[in-house]
């Protein structure tokens, strides 16, 4: 019989995590699934008690429920173990599910998906990411700028979900934002320059369906450097919206350049891995071919 870890977040989705991983331990149970529950009072201590259990090998495989800061729990765990990830999307944003092409907020066919790539997984590239205080790794992408100081200011509203919440937390920091000096190092050629964005992605979203680097691919071996050069306040708003479909890659302002390692140094800034707060910059992030194993 296979036995998988769970790990359920109860505030995902503004409280919907809590009866989705209910419905969730249900459904596998239904397809003869043996279940150790693996959540926590906290993150930390979820997280403890997962990477205990893919340690010691006690599991086949390990699921989360929630959102992107789940996923980004679980590929912390699982990345370079061999040990295989799935995601029930449950969260505000779930760009991890959009770039793996998993049911959103459908608990019941994404058992389903899971069930049905128990002997058929496949692997994925991740960031393997470098900032001032800690090592980590990221499925969709990394930042430290203004992206992040909206992150930053998405996840202190409780009030509101959604991928509006970081629609309202741009407008908020536009009002007092300036463009960023930044170096970056990009395949060892150094470059400085001013920008309103610079995000290294591994993945085609973020933000509850940004569609930042419509082309990257998370099997390509490659990242994609997202680079909004300076533009007014006006000019931003303008572009806002085109995002969602992709179509701002061609405002001149846009740049888009596929690396291997990327150096982000802009003094300050808080950085930020899959919404999840991981440090300030500078930032080194090194693409990692085929590190991740997932139910997907």
């Amino acid at each position: 019989m296979t036995t998988l870890g769970i790990v359920i977040n109860p505030t995902s989705g503004k409280g919907r995590g809590k009866a989705d991983g209910a419905l969730a331990i249900k459904e596998f149970t239904k397809h003869a699934i043996d279940l150790i529950d693996l959540s926590a009072e906290s993150f930390i201590a979820a997280s403890s008690k997962a990477r205990e259990a893919v340690e010691k090998k006690l599991i086949d495989g390990l699921i989360v429920v929630g959102g992107d800061g789940m996923f980004h729990l679980g590929v912390n765990i699982t990345a370079k173990t061999e040990m295989p990830l799935g995601l029930i999307a449950a969260g505000t944003g779930n760009d991890s599910a959009r770039a793996l092409g998993l049911p959103i907020h459908d608990v019941v066919n994404g058992v389903k998906h899971i069930v049905s790539k128990l002997k058929e997984t496949r692997k994925v590239d991740l960031i393997e990411s470098v900032s001032n205080s800690k090592t980590f790794y990221s499925f969709g992408a990394v930042s430290a700028g203004f992206d992040a100081l909206v992150n930053a200011r998405a996840n202190t509203w409780k009030w509101i979900t959604g991928p509006i919440k970081y629609r309202l937390a741009m407008y908020r920091e536009l009002a007092a934002f300036k463009p960023i000096p930044y170096r970056a190092v990009i395949d060892g050629v150094e470059r400085v320059f001013e920008a309103n964005l610079c995000t290294v992605a591994n993945s085609p979203s973020y933000g509850g369906g940004l569609l930042i680097t419509p082309e990257a691919s998370v099997i390509d071996g490659e990242l994609d450097l997202f680079i909004l050069n300076s533009i007014s306040r006006l000019e931003l708003i303008k572009i806002f919206p085109t995002v969602y479909e992709g179509k701002h890659v061609t405002h001149p302002a846009v740049e888009i350049i596929r690396a291997k390692k990327v150096e982000l140094h802009s003094e300050g800034m808080p950085a930020y891995s899959d919404g999840e707060h991981v440090g300030q910059s500078p930032v080194v992030c090194v693409v990692a071919p085929k590190s991740l194993k997932v139910f997907a």
